[in-house]
């Protein structure tokens, strides 16, 4: 099983950050959280902190996990286990190295955008509130 980890970035005005894959990649187009495989030897935080670097040229600051799904794309042998974290990150301008396009959207709008299948139950639970990832980092800052 490939260990997988996506950080849910949302900023003051509620807004949720997502990229959008580039054409050539694999689910070319297709919508995802920024994040990515976790190395051996690696932690999972370790691992969200040098995707954001990677992808985006962003300091991750703090982080809490919000959510594990397991799930088998048609065109793997792997499954995937992806751990979403609610994240803050440092203030400045991003830099989307390895998106075709990158939006702060609404949690009402995400279901406008054609996500990746494996995050289509976190889509829908931050479209509906179940999960707020700013409150999750409140939470985990005072336990």
């Amino acid at each position: 099983m490939t260990t997988v980890v996506a950080a849910v970035i949302e900023r003051a005005d509620r807004r949720i950050l997502i990229g959008q894959r580039r054409k050539h990649d694999t689910s070319p187009l297709k919508w995802e959280f920024p994040g990515g495989k976790v190395r051996d030897g690696e932690t999972p935080e370790a691992a969200l902190a040098r995707e954001l670097q990677e992808e985006l040229g962003a300091r991750l600051q703090r982080c809490a996990e919000t959510a594990r799904v397991t799930h088998r794309y048609a065109d793997t042998a792997d499954n995937l286990e992806i751990w979403f974290y609610a994240a803050e990150i440092a203030d400045g301008d991003l830099l989307p190295t390895v998106f075709e396009q990158i939006a702060w959207v609404l949690p009402k709008e995400l279901a406008a955008y054609d996500f990746l299948a494996a995050n289509a139950r976190l889509v829908a639970d931050l479209a509906t509130g179940r999960i707020k990832p700013r409150e999750i980092l409140e939470a985990a800052r005072h336990p």
